[in-house]
């Protein structure tokens, strides 16, 4: 299979206007006078929204709770959402961008759209690896790749589960592929990813997220962040991260 850049930046490009010499007409003279260019008006905005889940809030308990669904989907996804909309409203060269096109341009500098547009992808990409009715377990070209990558499907599950077990504080673990096309396993604080090439170790194209945030399961788990991951796996549709990989390839 032949290997299709992952991620393509677009560029916003910006357009002069010309303005033709007004003629002025007298009785004996003349005249001559020219307008200044005006400036193009900035892109029209038009706001991020969340996605719909899809699935009831109850549709993946016990290992989520509903509650829990309820608080994160509707207050924690809602509020990154509503604050990356009211960033963007003054960032004229970034609010025309598609999310992830604009998330690879952000530097450590960028804090409120490195935090709410984050968060916004993050979980746009967590709510849908765990939508209920896919495959459990990798198939196809995923799953030989990970064979490849890690030895075993039991092998990633290990390694992954690591990644989220030490991030330190609030965080995502991730499963990505990288610009070689090799999948990787890499963690971010708070609500970095690696589509943020300029702001993490790793970069790369996501293709599973998991949220190991407080948030994420302490109505149901506490402090048991270990039986939380243990839960999340037996949660992953396969089908969605197979068609993530998938998309990388021609």
């Amino acid at each position: 299979m032949k290997k299709r850049t992952f991620l393509k930046l677009t560029g916003a490009a910006s357009a002069g206007l010309l303005v033709s010499p007004f003629i002025g007409c007298g009785n004996s003279t003349e005249s001559e006078s020219s307008e200044a260019p005006k400036a193009a008006p900035p892109a029209e905005f038009t706001p991020h929204v969340q996605s719909p889940l899809n699935y009831g809030f109850d549709a993946l308990e016990p290992g989520i709770d509903a509650a829990t669904m309820e608080l994160h989907y509707g207050k924690h996804h809602a509020g990154y959402v509503r604050k990356l909309n009211a960033a963007l409203e003054s960032d004229v060269a970034r609010r025309g961008l598609p999310l992830e096109a604009m998330l690879a341009t952000l530097g450590t500098e960028d804090t409120a759209l490195r935090n709410n547009g984050g968060g916004h992808f993050n979980h746009e990409l967590y709510w849908r690896v765990m939508q209920p009715g896919g495959a459990s377990t990798p198939q196809g070209p995923l799953a030989q790749a990970m064979e490849e990558r890690f030895g075993s499907f039991e092998g990633f599950k290990q390694e992954f589960a690591s990644a989220g077990a030490k991030r330190f504080g609030s965080g995502w673990a991730w499963l990505i592929m990288d610009a070689q096309g090799q999948l990787q396993i890499t963690s971010t604080p708070n609500q970095d990813n690696p589509l943020m090439a300029r702001c993490v170790e790793q970069p790369g194209s996501p293709l599973l997220g998991m949220d190991v945030w407080e948030h994420a399961y302490y109505l149901n788990y506490q402090n048991r962040r270990g039986d939380y991951i243990a839960a999340f796996m037996e949660l992953v549709n396969w089908d969605v991260v197979g068609a993530q990989f998938g998309s990388h390839f021609a």
